[in-house]
């Protein structure tokens, strides 16, 4: 077994120094070269790179992650689609429900009005697992079912 280089492993880490940038500031503008910048690449190799270690580009991982916590904010139902697209750093409401509506398989109004309450009595962790948007398969087709 060939040992895995220091160089390498300081390559990751550098990587999920951006993912975890991501995952905290989703709502922000974030774009490809201020990320390459946290993971000190180039855009290029920070894109080539990140999709190699998480098998996904970095704009897919920003938009699930935004879609992620809209879908939060769509359960409880105080904010209308409108708002739930800005507040999550998305920066058009056409693409944010494009986007939601692939990911998730329905539209975000349609996702706002369903009944969540069954989710009420889940742990956290519990509905973030649940309702983890679900990338769509090889074909481009959204999820065959939403989540519950």
């Amino acid at each position: 077994m060939t040992p895995i280089s220091e160089d390498y492993l300081d390559e990751l880490r550098r990587l999920r120094r951006a993912r975890d940038r991501m995952d905290r500031e989703f709502a922000q503008p974030l774009d490809v070269p201020a990320l390459a910048k946290t993971a000190f690449m180039s855009s290029a190799h920070f894109s080539r790179r990140f999709r190699e270690a998480y098998g996904e580009t970095p704009y897919s991982y920003l938009m699930t992650r935004r879609i992620e916590r809209a879908k939060a904010l769509l359960r409880r139902g105080d904010m209308s689609v409108t708002d739930v697209c800005f507040a999550v750093g998305a920066m058009s409401l056409g693409s944010f429900s494009s986007k939601f509506t692939q990911l998730v398989g329905e539209t975000p109004s349609a996702y706002r009005a369903r009944d969540h309450s069954q989710m009420q009595d889940l742990r956290v962790c519990q509905v973030m697992s649940v309702t983890r948007p679900r990338k769509p398969s090889s074909s481009g087709e959204a999820p065959a079912q939403p989540d519950p």
